[in-house]
């Protein structure tokens, strides 16, 4: 385990919920610490592990299998955007709480699409961090108010252009969502899957994902085919 871990609260006597397990995972080794001390004389939380990067944060989840981790984007070895993908494979039922210096749209959008729960900047205080952990593991999302205005300028950034929305049929073939129906012209323009991305604010792998939902569902092989089916249903 990287860095001390205090010791917990004490024993939890008999009727008493059991602690909230958490690992920290930073890769500044004064901010992690911090954390974890922090955190390790919160009541009902305990502290099992601490990271100092995306690799290690996966390792310290497969050892010690928390409730939850708090865990920053920008790590050295593995981010923590790529640590939240393989997480959310890995251990689904492990809430991962980001805590960061960045709030900008690209980041936050990347996190929660790549599965995290929860996105806190480092301005937040103890409680914060106390109740999105607990909120997380409940299966609740918690997001810093700075965070959902960025989500918020976001959506209205990402909306498809008006040529785009007219043009879109109300009743899409093959059980296309809208999203999917976007992409599939944009795919039909020629854009990258970067590009796709950047239009829509989402993540390389948000966007992956959908494309290959896009191609099962029009029984597409590659690119060329998903735009020639495109054009074949008046979609570009």
């Amino acid at each position: 385990m990287s860095g001390a871990v205090p010791p917990g609260n004490g024993p939890f006597g008999a009727g008493q919920p059991a602690p909230l397990r958490v690992v920290v995972a930073d890769d500044q080794a004064s901010v992690r610490e911090g954390l974890v001390l922090l955190l390790g004389f919160l009541p009902g939380i305990e502290v099992v592990a601490s990271a100092a990067d995306g690799r290690e944060a996966l390792e310290r989840v497969a050892e010690h299998q928390p409730d939850a981790i708090l865990l920053d984007l920008h790590m050295p070895v593995l981010d923590g955007i790529e640590a939240t993908r393989l997480l959310t494979e890995r251990h689904p039922g492990v809430a991962i709480v980001v805590l960061t210096t960045y709030a900008d749209d690209s980041s936050v959008l990347a996190a929660l699409g790549a599965g995290a729960r929860s996105y806190l900047t480092k301005d937040a205080d103890r409680a914060d961090i106390a109740n999105a952990l607990r909120s997380a593991a409940a299966g609740l999302a918690v997001l810093d108010p700075g965070v959902q205005a960025t989500l918020v300028a976001a959506a209205i950034r990402s909306a498809p252009p008006p040529e785009m929305a007219e043009r879109l049929p109300l009743e899409l073939p093959d059980g296309l969502t809208k999203r999917e129906a976007e992409i599939l012209v944009m795919i039909a323009r020629g854009m990258t899957n970067p590009d796709i991305a950047a239009k829509l604010f989402l993540s390389a792998h948000t966007v992956k994902s959908h494309i290959n939902r896009i191609f099962a569902k029009t029984g597409s092989t590659d690119r060329v085919a998903a735009a020639r089916y495109a054009r074949d249903h008046a979609l570009a």
